[in-house]
């Protein structure tokens, strides 16, 4: 049925991976460790070593891009990733499908569509935008074939310490200790669960009506951390669930020797008022709907008690 690549076998590398090949794909997984699931040709490299992508993605029909560099090295290690990736594209014709985020759009007011100006978000929204303008002129000067796929904070299973609900989150809340949040748990905001994307992403590589233009991964109504919180507790039989909230004082203390926590600061604006995707576009061409919020939880509750 065709080969795909796959760079990055991070939290949804391994979700799309395991969806293609059960989808009866050949598919080769490139990451810098060599990691990947079963079932799938597992390539060590580097990202930004267009020579080595261009041989691994020879006779391939899609690549893609699900990498992720360390956050605070976006403005050094994307730069020659993108690069090497349209490069690769250019070079074996496979259709660069990306995973991209809502950074580019800044603090906006009311939801958010594919056709907002990409004005916004700081110094990593500015890389992803770029990201997006190169790809997307190659894509109109004929070069290449491409498609991008932009969803908010991920949840669901898999999804661990990169995640703002992941390991600090359901393990304490689940064993009827304080969740760990560093925001304000009320706002209300799109999380985007980790399933769709892979099926999202899978249906916009080989779909020809996604080529040439973003699109908004289908993503369910939004909800408050403190929602997700209640939610899996009464499915683990905990409740009630209790959130403990680290200050933005205490988290820029922190940031001082842990630069992940220091690169948080350029965010924050996503989770202190509404911050919501609209992903109507996607659903409606494609038909996929966005995983139910009460499936999504009692999966993702399933997936953490598995792993204790």
């Amino acid at each position: 049925m065709g080969k795909h690549v796959i760079v990055g076998a991070g939290q949804i590398g391994r979700l799309l991976a395991e969806r293609l090949v059960a989808d009866g794909y050949e598919v080769t997984v490139v990451s810098r460790s060599g990691s990947g699931p079963d079932g799938v040709t597992k390539v060590a490299a580097s990202a930004a070593d267009e020579a080595r992508l261009t041989q691994v993605t020879q006779g391939a029909d899609v690549l893609y891009n699900c990498a992720n560099p360390q956050y605070h090295r976006w403005t050094q290690d994307w730069p020659p990733m993108a690069a090497a990736l349209l490069g690769t594209a250019q070079a074996t014709g496979a259709v660069l499908t990306t995973l991209a985020n809502l950074y580019p759009y800044g603090a906006v007011d009311g939801p958010m569509t594919e056709d907002l100006p990409l004005t916004g978000g700081g110094v990593k929204g500015q890389v992803r935008a770029r990201m997006w303008a190169d790809a997307l002129a190659a894509h109109e000067a004929g070069r290449i074939r491409m498609t991008e796929l932009r969803a908010s904070d991920y949840y669901g299973p898999g999804v661990r310490d990169q995640g703002h609900v992941g390991d600090r989150f359901f393990p304490p809340l689940l064993a009827g200790k304080p969740a760990t949040y560093l925001h304000d748990p009320g706002v209300v905001r799109s999380w985007t669960y980790v399933h769709d994307v892979a099926a999202a992403l899978a249906t916009a590589g080989s779909d020809e009506r996604a080529y040439g233009r973003a699109w908004h991964v289908p993503t369910a109504p939004p909800f408050s951390a403190r929602q997700l919180a209640d939610a899996a507790a009464a499915v683990a039989g905990t409740s009630p669930a209790r959130i403990r909230r680290l200050p933005y004082w205490a988290q820029d203390v922190a940031g001082l020797a842990v630069p992940m926590m220091r690169e948080l600061k350029e965010t924050r604006y996503q989770f202190t008022r509404p911050f919501v995707i609209d992903s109507s576009a996607f659903e409606t061409t494609f038909g996929q709907r966005p995983t139910s919020f009460d499936d999504a939880v009692a999966a993702t509750v399933s997936w953490w008690r598995a792993q204790r």
